[in-house]
């Protein structure tokens, strides 16, 4: 069978949303059938998506692959085109990975079981298509698209101030998605040729005024998904108030397609304005590390506590972007797959210690460890992973933004010894609070009341092996991380490249490599 031309892609992509069709028409009364037949979908799916890219993708190539265009309002150059290349297809294989995970999580979940695996099943196929996607109408449609399902998932299934955080998330994510298609349409219409295809786009001669409008349209948009502060504030709220599989999705993929698009869209389609947009991405990353580091200090609600520290770590994507070298960028792309990773396990977690304990507040969880050894072990085994311990993918990611900006010669020396400074004092906040946090949990003082209920039980088989799944590529990358960034090396090289060049320092350097580098055009 010749499988070169077959529309991979698009079967991955619609697969998911096709199957979730399905499911009113399925018999089932208590759910059981319909959650066999989510996890099913979700694993063919998977599996399909490990085929494609075992097959069909060249390491060493570093533009789009398992590209499909298919034209749909001719007029407007208006296509159903999609393609991956390093910068999307880690992405598309963890969006399937966690998602299939998730759908596992979910198994308890008896409230309007057939919407709730719709919902998951729909979502699955609209975040792989985020990821895929190379027309920018088309992007902003499927970016909307996986906003409905999340908002349904907090809004029925959260916990008591359900509907407020569903209704701030969906507030603040739409609201960021207009800038994207005013950007859109804008990029779209500008010069003697009207086309939403990305690639087109990117070859447009923009002018630096107009260009740099458009990053700050766009940086907002992602600013809130990724989410950057001060537009953070949706996401300790939706958190507080997820289920399990809501968190995973949550952290493991929503939070990724923010870096992504400021990769893909800000970076790589609008180099000449990132030259001038990315001291002040180093500088929000800073304030995402600090300020969220010390205020998952002050939290006694553990979800919240787990959530400001995912903003903590998510800093360090935006000063791997913006630190003009292969190693930060490669960097930033290791450290979204590892956060996916580590924040999907810990918001695991802490979904089956509340299903145990019915509380989320520190104070009243003392005390756990004892009749609780096997989540105790998992959940410090995560805990160890997020404050980056050698051995885990959280080390090497955060490792390589370190030495990939420090090492950079697009910034002044002064700039760069406050940043990594401030760098490392996030990493000596992290290891504290996470600490602290797990002896209050489970060796803090007793809960008699707590300790002593019948239904604190310990890890079942099923919360084992979905935990089993996510440490065995965290400890895998740790330890041989050439095993993901091989995948993704080649994009990252030749994007690094464009964007040195729009330096003008930097593309000087290039062309004459005895000028001094004393004094760089950018970070003063």
């Amino acid at each position: 069978m010749n499988t070169a031309n077959f529309p991979w892609l698009t079967t991955i992509i619609l697969l998911p949303i096709a199957a979730s069709l399905l499911i009113p028409f399925i018999p089932d009364k208590d759910g059981k059938t319909v959650r066999w037949y989510a996890l099913v979908v979700g694993l063919i799916d998977f599996a399909l998506i490990v085929y494609a890219f075992n097959t069909g993708y060249d390491f060493s190539n570093p533009n789009l692959q398992l590209v499909e265009s298919y034209p749909w309002v001719p007029q407007l150059d208006l296509k159903w085109s999609v393609g991956a290349d390093g910068l999307s297809m880690p992405l598309i294989i963890l969006t399937g990975f966690i998602t299939t995970l998730a759908t596992l999580a979910a198994w308890p979940v008896t409230l309007k079981p057939r919407l709730f695996y719709f919902l998951l099943l729909a979502m699955y196929g609209g975040q792989i298509a985020v990821f895929a996607v190379q027309d920018m109408l088309l992007f902003f449609l499927v970016w909307e698209l996986e906003l409905i399902p999340v908002y349904l998932l907090l809004a029925i299934w959260g916990g008591k101030k359900r509907q407020y955080a569903a209704t701030k998330f969906i507030l603040y994510t739409a609201g960021g998605s207009l800038f994207i298609l005013v950007g859109a349409l804008t990029m779209a219409f500008y010069g003697d040729t009207v086309t939403f295809d990305m690639r087109s786009l990117a070859l447009k001669d923009y002018a630096l005024n107009f260009e740099l409008l458009l990053y700050a349209g766009f940086l907002i948009a992602y600013a809130v998904k990724l989410p950057i502060i001060p537009l953070h504030t949706w996401l300790p709220d939706a958190h507080g108030e997820a289920t399990a599989p809501v968190h995973m999705l949550l952290a493991g993929i929503l939070l990724k397609m923010g870096g992504y698009a400021l990769i893909r869209m800000n970076a790589q389609m609008l180099p000449d304005a990132h030259a001038y947009f990315a001291p002040v991405l180093v500088i929000l990353g800073v304030v995402n590390i600090i300020y969220a580091a010390l205020t998952s200090f002050a939290q006694r609600n553990l979800k919240r506590k787990i959530a400001y520290s995912s903003i903590s770590h998510m800093g360090f994507v935006t000063i791997g972007i913006a630190s003009f070298t292969d190693l930060g960028l490669s960097g930033a792309v290791l450290q979204m797959v590892s956060h996916g990773l580590i924040g999907a396990s810990l918001f695991f977690l802490v979904g089956a210690t509340y299903d145990r304990t019915h509380t989320l507040m520190l104070d009243e969880m003392g005390g756990v460890g004892k009749r609780m050894r096997k989540i105790f072990a998992m959940f410090t085994a995560c805990s160890m992973a997020s404050l980056a311990l050698p051995g885990m993918s959280g080390f090497v990611a955060e490792l390589m933004v370190f030495v990939g900006f420090a090492t950079s010669d697009a910034y002044n020396p002064t700039f760069k010894v406050i940043v990594v400074f401030l760098m490392a004092v996030g990493v000596i906040l992290t290891p504290i609070y996470l600490l602290s946090m797990l002896r209050e949990i489970f060796y803090g003082k007793e809960n008699e009341e707590l300790v002593s209920h019948q239904a604190l039980i310990d890890a079942e088989p099923r919360e084992v092996f979905i935990i089993a799944c996510l440490l065995v590529p965290i400890i895998g990358i740790g330890f041989y991380p050439k095993l993901l960034t091989q995948m993704y090396d080649s994009t990252t090289v030749q994007l690094t490249e464009r964007l040195r060049d729009s330096v003008p320092t930097l593309a000087q350097q290039k062309e004459a490599p005895k000028v001094s580098l004393s004094a760089p055009a950018i970070g003063n």
